[in-house]
């Protein structure tokens, strides 16, 4: 496995990281936690060291999961968590309503209040079961707090140890620049993947020039990258990929026509689609490392190869030149 530091920092991070979303269970129909367990363990043993998790990811769930597996090998592993998001107050600004884990109505807000932080951070080191993290991320900017204040919070937990870096995930250029004015931000964690390339335009180039990295979270596009979802495919009770416009006709039957295109690519390297699109994104430029969720262990392995391979820059033209032809209409 492939590692590469946050940013100028001296933290380093696998290029393919662990993506804990899913293991959460919230948003994707639930989650077996035996699973879960084997599938992180698998990861680390593997070399996939890094795990991305949030509070938000479960309602607590997530990280308490990655807690009970790493707290034997804590110095194995770099533990990346986030902050910003809460479902158990109403400070901030709303973002939007969903059923918890106990299936009853919450409305989340975006709060980056200094205390909320200081507390989130607490309540996060002790689901996780250890006395710090690697790289603490706000989830969403908060419109209702300054930039400046949220930092500051972030830089006194840095002085206190809590923290070891800082990042900042879904914000503009902008936002990042601001941010780093207080205390240094070493990544940015964006979605990004072959059908969603918003962020080339303006964030790369930011980036490059700056020296920060950029975690790209979604790259298989929550699964329909893989070539396994087709027209009819069942999905389980409270999964919310079906309502997210990738899903939707006609975007679903054209990004499988573009995956029939790029198939024999994967085909004469003897690996998977996925495996070809996770390759494809730990290759373009800023990006850092990869996060692939996965709910079991043989994702966890399918996954890991896509680390392993080595293509051509000529077969990577030509991926760019059909994603050029690939047109979606991401307001159905």
């Amino acid at each position: 496995m492939e590692y590469r530091n946050l940013g100028k920092s001296n933290y380093r991070v696998s290029v393919i990281s662990f993506g804990a979303w899913a293991i959460g269970g919230w948003m994707w129909g639930g989650a077996d936690e035996n699973d879960a367990f084997e599938a992180i363990n698998t990861a680390i043993d593997s070399g996939m060291t890094s795990i991305d998790t949030a509070p938000i990811y479960g309602f607590g769930k997530s990280e308490e999961i990655v807690g009970n597996v790493i707290r034997d090998k804590r110095d194995k592993v770099e533990i990346l968590t986030k902050y910003g998001l809460r479902w158990d107050t109403n400070k901030g600004s709303f973002y939007f309503k969903s059923a918890d884990s106990k299936n009853e109505e919450v409305s989340i807000h975006r709060y980056a209040g200094p205390e909320s932080i200081i507390q989130e951070c607490e309540d996060s080191l002790k689901r996780l079961q250890t006395d710090y993290i690697d790289l603490y991320q706000i989830h969403w900017h908060d419109p209702t707090t300054p930039i400046d204040d949220t930092m500051e919070a972030i830089s006194k937990l840095k002085k206190d140890g809590k923290i070891l870096t800082a990042g900042v995930s879904n914000y503009t250029s902008g936002q990042m620049k601001e941010a780093d004015s207080i205390t240094e931000i070493v990544t940015n964690q964006v979605p990004y993947s072959m059908v969603l390339r918003d962020i080339e335009k303006e964030l790369v180039p930011y980036c490059l020039q700056t020296g920060k990295g950029i975690l790209a979270y979604s790259p298989l596009q929550r699964g329909v990258l893989t070539g396994k979802i087709t027209s009819g495919y069942a999905f389980n009770p409270g999964d919310h990929r079906p309502q997210t416009p990738y899903f939707k006709e006609p975007n679903l039957s054209r990004i499988n026509e573009f995956l029939k295109k790029i198939e024999p690519i994967a085909k004469d390297h003897g690996i998977t689609l996925a495996q070809l699109v996770i390759f494809w994104t730990i290759k373009q430029p800023a990006v850092t490392s990869a996060l692939v969720g996965a709910r079991n262990a043989k994702q966890v392995k399918e996954n890991l190869k896509a680390g392993e391979i080595n293509i051509g820059e000529g077969d990577i033209l030509t991926i760019n030149k059909y994603l050029e032809d690939l047109r979606l209409d991401l307001n159905v």
